[in-house]
């Protein structure tokens, strides 16, 4: 709201409907609201996987399945057709959005190649198409939603649908993937973005890690 609220008051500077530029002075008060993207630890991880391997007939769990396995994002797996795939991958082309006709991708470097394991290949070939060209239902762009009861139903921390995409990225790192892959994975414009946004332990990795390093400064 507050880049907003600058960018309109330097668009009215720069076209004279003010005398001076004071969008630098105008300052947020009040607490950050806390994350809402967090990504799951790792027993939560996989007792989700689970969940919607072993129930494939919903066509949301194979959804969910997929943003777990990829990291894709949301409208990029709602434009997958039957041409986006290739075995066993996705080719991320366009993405889908609930307030825009245009299917472009964010980024440049979202147009990516994401390979996926032969089961879930085969999950997402029986779904249905639907008449529009894509394999997904939009479902009214309310998957965190319905994310939400599902969580609720396992028993599991919430997080939103995004959030499923920082799980992927997170797991990656706790098997130690390398940075530059898991980059290039999520589509991002460079290393430095999946740092700033994703180099963010599982709680399990973390305690794990603490341990190590109290564990080497108990040697010295």
């Amino acid at each position: 709201m507050l880049l907003k609220i600058k960018t309109s008051l330097r668009d009215a500077y720069a076209r004279g409907y003010i005398t001076n530029d004071f969008a630098r002075l105008v300052k947020t008060r009040g607490e950050n609201p806390p994350k809402r993207n967090k990504a799951l630890s790792i027993t939560d991880f996989k007792k989700l996987r689970n969940y919607v391997v072993q129930h494939p007939e919903d066509e949301f769990n194979v959804l969910v399945l997929l943003a777990l396995e990829t990291g894709m994002r949301r409208g990029e797996l709602l434009a997958i057709r039957p041409e986006s795939l290739y075995e066993y991958g996705i080719k991320v082309r366009h993405s889908i959005s609930p307030t825009s006709d245009d299917t472009s991708l964010k980024t440049q470097n979202a147009k990516r190649d994401v390979s996926i394991n032969k089961g879930v290949y085969e999950l997402l070939r029986k779904i249905p198409v639907k008449e529009n060209g894509y394999i997904f239902s939009f479902g009214g762009f309310k998957q965190s939603e319905q994310l939400a009861e599902l969580l609720t139903e396992l028993d599991i921390k919430k997080t939103t649908f995004h959030g499923l995409r920082d799980t992927h990225a997170s797991f990656l790192f706790a098997q130690d993937i390398d940075i530059a892959y898991v980059s290039k994975r999520l589509g991002h414009i460079n290393i430095q973005t999946t740092q700033n946004y994703y180099l963010e332990l599982m709680p399990e990795k973390k305690h794990q890690q603490d341990a190590d390093a109290l564990n080497l400064l108990s040697a010295l």
